[in-house]
């Protein structure tokens, strides 16, 4: 499948590098301008699984949605997909979309999972009972200044920082790439280190070979429930979005793929995709 261009939007790296989780809003609702961009991004966007993400605007004062981590925002984004392999990177991938066009229209997003009411949020989604809801996020113009809980919980997972480039990303024997050495996936590798994940576990391994990037799941423990799936699978996901952007801002064209390639230096990791830069 080759790469998706067409619901992508401009200055993504800009997008990727000045997006930060969000949590003390100004209290403002979003502008009728802003609801309707969202909207009508959130139907265009797909994944390379072809596995529909469903998304819905949802109201927190109508559908009594609350988290205890959020503040000064009443309006949320929810998504839901169908339960079948690979939904979790689907809807990882879908979902990080939808945060970065946020972004780029200058809306605040944080990825919640655990800190909701869920059963509220699933009811509010009309969650089925062939369907999951791993994420949501709530959607509003950041405030001025974080409030002192959120700087003390970006500072507990270590929000601000990511793992080196060498620690991510290696060659199909296992020794570590640098910027350098990773020459035309550079910008791409670069941008999918930058990529949020639960707590800050940057979970995906990244083997570059024969004109491959093979991502993989480091899996940790604690990060699979029957109510959200593989949570780490959905960061896996949000990093293949990752690196499809940064490929399309380095001038790439993309295929993907879900051929194995069984590489030894692998073998205690979980495959997930691979991206194939197209000759």
């Amino acid at each position: 499948m080759e790469q998706n261009r067409s619901n992508v939007m401009n200055d993504i790296e800009k997008a990727i590098r000045e997006r930060r989780s969000v949590r003390t809003f100004d209290g403002r609702a979003l502008a009728a301008e802003d609801v309707e961009k969202l909207s009508a991004f959130a139907r265009r966007i797909e994944n390379p699984y072809e596995i529909p993400v469903e998304f819905k605007l949802l109201d927190a004062k109508k559908s009594g949605l609350s988290s205890p981590v959020i503040a000064g925002t009443e309006q949320y984004i929810g998504a839901k997909v169908k339960r079948m392999p690979r939904a979790e990177e689907a809807f990882g991938y879908s979902f990080e979309m939808l945060v970065l066009y946020a972004q780029s229209l200058g809306i605040g997003t944080t990825w919640i999972g655990g800190t909701m009411d869920r059963a509220a949020f699933e009811h509010a989604m009309a969650l089925g009972t062939d369907e999951m809801m791993p994420c949501a996020s709530p959607l509003g113009y950041p405030a001025a200044k974080m409030s002192l809980r959120e700087a003390m919980m970006r500072k507990g997972v270590k929000a601000d920082t990511r793992f080196d480039f060498g620690e991510l990303f290696f060659d199909g024997d296992g020794h570590p790439l640098t910027a350098e050495s990773a020459g035309k996936l550079a910008l791409p590798l670069e941008l999918t280190r930058l990529a949020p994940s639960a707590v800050n576990k940057q979970p995906w391994r990244v083997f570059v070979s024969d004109g491959g990037a093979h991502f993989y799941e480091k899996k940790n423990r604690g990060f699979v429930g029957e109510a959200t799936g593989d949570l780490q699978k959905v960061d896996v996901g949000i990093a293949l979005c990752h690196f499809a952007l940064g490929a399309q801002n380095a001038g790439l064209e993309l295929r993907f793929s879900l051929d194995d390639p069984k590489l030894k230096a692998a073998e205690e990791l979980e495959y997930i995709a691979t991206w194939t830069v197209a000759v």
